[in-house]
């Protein structure tokens, strides 16, 4: 009787571990899961572009610029090339742009087109227009939350921002 209770015992135990085992195969799955709400509008070897297609025209600036005093390009269309430091984890709608110290927001024109969510690390190229907006406690709070962050890497207050028309992503 006793080996009887201890095979059904380990058989017991063998499930769970296995149950265990597949729940953190599931989480672990949901976490890598790329998000891709958007095609690309233009697709080379190595890059894709979302949104328009970019104008390599578009006069470029640093993003440290806009960041300390986009007031002077607020209206304007310019062209930035900076490391994506964070995307929103729920669909790719919007990402913070980083260049040493300097953070901005990107958003995208009307909502329009999203970018893949595993693009964190990766130096892109976007076009857009700079503004100048007020980001609100409760804002701030959102934007972590879908950063999936303990904090917003975006102050509430007075911040410059960049809408973008266009945004190329590297591959690889």
């Amino acid at each position: 009787m006793a080996n009887l209770l201890s095979r059904h015992l380990s058989l017991y135990c063998l499930i769970m571990v296995m149950m265990l085992g597949a729940a953190g195969a599931s989480i672990a799955a949901d976490e890598s899961t790329v998000i891709r709400l958007s095609e690309p509008v233009e697709q080379t070897a190595d890059a894709e572009t979302f949104g328009a297609a970019l104008n390599e025209s578009v006069p470029a600036v640093a993003l440290k610029d806009i960041a300390v005093d986009g007031g002077r390009h607020v209206g304007q269309s310019i062209r930035v090339t900076a490391r994506v430091a964070e995307v929103c984890r729920k669909k790719g709608c919007f990402f913070v742009a980083q260049d040493g110290d300097s953070v901005v927001r990107i958003s995208f024109k009307d909502y329009g087109f999203f970018v893949p969510t595993d693009i964190s690390g990766k130096t892109v190229t976007i076009v857009g227009e700079v503004v100048a907006r007020e980001v609100t406690t409760d804002e701030a709070e959102h934007y972590a939350e879908d950063l999936g962050a303990a904090e917003s890497p975006v102050a509430p207050g007075n911040v410059y921002e960049i809408v973008a028309t266009s945004v190329r992503v590297p591959r690889g």
